[in-house]
């Protein structure tokens, strides 16, 4: 790198030039014309901070509580698939990472390092483990017991995935996991890649998905997890406030404000809209989470200030894998925990419940919300 990487957007400059094409194009696309995807970066700027001036912030903490859990930053690590397609550590290194910033750290499910590799190489790091339900019931079971026997924190149970949207991306490219790669939390054939290392014409992570995962999901299902499982279940996916009240209802322990990275519908609310709706339907009952284009440590505030206990970010962490493993990944969250604690000092912000309501306005109407 002939350059220092100073921002997100350097390190998703360079990574690009790292990157092989498909695996570049499955992590940045989104769904049809990436409408969405454009919109979770642009409804962002939509919002004003709203400084306040004359207030000690000679002594700052970016820290606060995940599920009762002490962590050291309000922002943490979203799960993101297949992270070995960026670098041979993979999720181990993006693990580690969060470790070292003091940041929750989310597994995917179809992730290409297994629940036990990231436990034992990142034991000191806040782990969440996200769920996909299989139509294999006990295949499902058994990675809760996985998880749960692996000291993870958490589950947070993808809500809006009944199958993959379509991203053409990955239909151009007929996508499929490379050769040297699995699906490592599974054993069978089947659920470890078998799909996913050929595809039929079409993208091959969309067939995967298709064959295997439960599309007959309802909110009875949330209770057949917890009724199999001691940890706190988290749900990802939700964008309304009906279905943050069903959510809560169903026994979630915090809702995570998502569109899956803009890579389901195309169309739907950025999360940043759709977020000061959830946030007055759970009404301090249970955590709000949200991610969907965050990159920058200003708008992370701006999430924090809509009411997100805490906001993950996915791509970002991808692309500082890409540029240096598990150093590149922790770079990328340190330049963020860096912007995000210049912005709060500099708006009057020196703790995190600091950041309210008051400190952001809507651009459009110049009314303070």
């Amino acid at each position: 790198m002939s350059k220092p990487l100073v921002g997100v957007h350097d390190y998703e400059r360079e990574a690009q030039r790292r990157l092989p094409k498909t695996a570049l194009d499955y992590y940045r696309s989104g769904a049809l014309d990436e409408v969405t995807l454009k919109e979770n970066k642009e409804a962002m700027n939509r919002w004003y901070i709203r400084p306040r001036f004359m207030r000690d912030v000679s002594q700052r903490s970016l820290a606060t509580t995940l599920l009762g859990h002490k962590v050291t930053v309000p922002f943490g690590v979203a799960p993101t698939a297949m992270q070995r397609m960026a670098h041979p550590d993979g999720e181990v290194a993006t693990a580690r990472a969060a470790g070292r910033i003091g940041a929750p750290f989310t597994l995917s499910t179809i992730s290409t390092s297994s629940l036990e590799e990231v436990a034992k190489a990142a034991s000191n790091t806040l782990r969440l483990f996200q769920l996909y339900i299989y139509k294999d019931r006990e295949l499902t079971a058994s990675l809760v017991r996985r998880a749960e026997a692996a000291g993870f924190s958490a589950l947070v149970l993808t809500v809006d995935a009944p199958y993959f949207g379509i991203r053409r991306a990955d239909v151009r490219n007929q996508f499929t996991l490379p050769p040297h790669l699995r699906m490592a939390n599974f054993q069978s054939a089947e659920a470890s890649g078998g799909h996913i290392h050929a595809s039929d014409g079409g993208s091959g992570i969309n067939e995967y998905v298709a064959s295997l995962f439960d599309a007959s999901l309802t909110w009875d299902d949330v209770a057949w997890l917890k009724s199999i499982t001691k940890l706190p279940v988290v749900l990802k996916g939700i964008l309304t406030r009906e279905d943050a009240v069903l959510g809560m209802k169903a026994g979630a322990a915090a809702i995570w404000v998502s569109n899956h990275g803009a890579r389901q519908v195309d169309g739907v609310a950025p999360t940043m809209e759709a977020l000061p709706e959830v946030v007055e339907a759970v009404g301090g009952r249970c955590e709000v989470y949200v991610d969907g284009g965050f990159s920058q440590g200003a708008n992370i505030f701006k999430a924090l200030a809509l009411g997100a206990n805490m906001v993950f970010m996915g791509r970002p962490l991808l692309w500082g894998l890409a540029c240096g493993g598990e150093d590149g990944a922790w770079s990328v969250l340190d330049t963020v925990r860096t912007e995000l604690e210049s912005t709060m000092a500099l708006s009057g912000c020196p703790t995190v419940p600091d950041i309210t309501r008051a400190m952001v306005m809507r651009r459009d109407t110049r009314a303070h919300l």
